[in-house]
């Protein structure tokens, strides 16, 4: 099983989202989210727009980047541009990636029906390609 982390910023919404959708349709992948400066929350619709696609699960929650640090993942997705510049170093080298999306957080639920599908039409292809 390959390991992977979604890394943005806060951990409420695009990471907990690309979480979801790569637990739910990549098989032999394994997915984790933290945010650099987790919020300590899941955004509403976030949870809706998953919950509505049959895929939330109550283990889904924000984590700070400490919980997670010392696992061995195989892959690190930066999806916001803000991760991207304050990814930490890790303590074995990992290959990392970034694919932005736009933040959803404050918008109408329409926003996060969007970042589900850019997610799952952009995201998903390249972490197939990378790891399977």
């Amino acid at each position: 099983m390959k390991k992977i982390l979604i890394l943005c910023t806060g951990n409420s919404c695009r990471s907990i989202i690309a979480e979801a959708l790569i637990n739910a349709k990549l098989d032999g992948i394994k997915a984790y989210s933290s945010g650099v400066k987790a919020s300590g929350r899941v955004n509403p619709n976030a949870k809706r727009v998953l919950e509505e696609n049959g895929i939330w699960k109550y283990e889904y929650h924000s984590k700070t980047l400490e919980s997670v640090i010392d696992m061995d993942f195989n892959l690190i997705v930066t999806v916001c541009d803000n991760a991207k510049e304050t990814c930490p170093m890790f303590p074995k080298p990992i290959k990392k990636l970034h694919i932005s999306f736009s933040d959803p957080d404050g918008g109408k639920y329409e926003e996060f029906i969007k970042t589900y599908s850019e997610i799952e039409k952009n995201l998903l292809p390249v972490i197939k390609s990378e790891l399977l």
